[in-house]
């Protein structure tokens, strides 16, 4: 009897130990798959991979990185902004004050470029340019360490943008201005204007007939209409 009361409880106990099994809840399958592709976002947006190794979050642009790039596209839709052609590198340092004509001429940016870039190529990278830079650096502050020279030339060209250049303004010409100058008009020519310059149109081409019955010259042209339509004043009987 003793044996068969102990197999009771154990049943009990094990029947109590599923019951509080069963009574949780179970998510469903869809909370898990929202579970796994926020995590997968997460990770993404951080630079890692679910499951991988170590990881790398992303790194953001520098001043000088972020020049470099807007000078890059600058005039060319198809550029990446990767790399930059000798000449948006040469706007680059003139527009940046690189070039002061002293230390550094048109002709050292020139020079350096080809000197820093691959044969084959017709762009530096951004590490290229980095190496441009301090080649001019050095040049440009003879008496700087090359590495406060490096940090003063990356100082003129940080958070810089391509200078627009405006329109171009017309430049006066003597040759011009006498030909445009109806003042000194003379002949069929000085007959198109009037004393202030201003264009007559068909009356200063056509000879135009005055039909209006008045003689040449005459100077009370239409007074004669006034005095008709005057009202007269009634006088009293």
């Amino acid at each position: 009897m003793a044996d068969q009361k102990d197999n009771i409880d154990d049943f009990k106990v094990q029947t109590a130990k599923h019951s509080n099994m069963s009574s949780a809840p179970l998510r469903p399958h869809s909370e898990h798959s929202k579970d796994r592709a926020s995590k997968r976002l997460s990770s993404d947006s951080n630079g890692t991979s679910e499951g991988g190794m170590g990881s790398s979050t992303p790194v953001e642009l520098t001043a000088l990185e972020e020049a470099f790039r807007r000078f890059a596209i600058h005039g060319d839709t198809r550029a990446t902004g990767k790399d930059l052609h000798g000449k948006n590198w040469s706007k680059l340092c003139k527009d940046c004050t690189v070039i002061d004509g002293k230390n550094i001429t048109l002709t050292d940016v020139d020079i350096v470029f080809s000197k820093v870039k691959k044969k084959s190529s017709r762009t530096i990278t951004f590490d290229e340019f980095k190496v441009a830079l301090g080649e001019l650096a050095r040049k440009k502050y003879k008496e700087k360490t090359t590495e406060d020279a490096e940090a003063e030339v990356f100082k003129l060209i940080e958070g810089k943008t391509p200078v627009i250049a405006g329109v171009t303004r017309a430049v006066a010409s003597p040759t011009v201005s006498r030909l445009t100058d109806t003042s000194k008009f003379t002949g069929s020519h000085k007959e198109r204007f009037d004393p202030t310059g201003r264009g007559k149109g068909k009356a200063g081409r056509v000879d135009i007939v005055d039909t209006s019955g008045y003689v040449s010259g005459y100077k009370h042209q239409g007074s004669y209409e006034k005095k008709v339509t005057k009202p007269t004043d009634a006088k009293p009987m």
